[in-house]
């Protein structure tokens, strides 16, 4: 019994301390991609802007939605909602305004401002 609670409170420590995916290096190359982009912040951000109703994204916490495609392997593809390339730049411009992009899109505008659009990019950057 001790064991096992000795493990669930490590696991614990270890999730609410960071260690996770985001090493210092994948956060950096983050960084640099999207012009000063925190990853560690976008995946904050897009549990407040709501992107987890939605999306499903690899450790944001209750992010299993279905109504858009997953999120996982943005940075390995080609097009951005099927019409832009793949920039930092692009993908910041279609977390900010969508409907610019693709006017029937289903995804809202969320009045994500330029710095949460440059996080959440990073984010989304590292979930190679």
């Amino acid at each position: 019994m001790k064991r096992v609670l000795f493990l669930l409170c490590l696991s614990f420590t270890l999730t609410v301390s960071g260690c996770d995916r985001l090493s210092g290096r994948v956060v950096k190359e983050a960084a640099q991609l999207t012009g000063g982009g925190n990853a560690r912040a976008g995946r904050i951000e897009i549990r407040r802007y709501g992107c987890n109703a939605c999306h499903d994204i690899s450790g944001v916490p209750g992010a299993r939605g279905l109504i858009g495609p997953p999120l996982d392997g943005v940075a390995r593809r080609y097009f951005i909602a099927g019409e832009l390339p793949n920039t930092p730049s692009n993908l910041m411009l279609w977390i900010q305004h969508p409907h610019s992009v693709e006017p029937h899109t289903a995804m809202p505008e969320m009045g994500v401002t330029p710095q949460d659009s440059r996080d959440i990019a990073a984010y989304l950057y590292t979930l190679k």
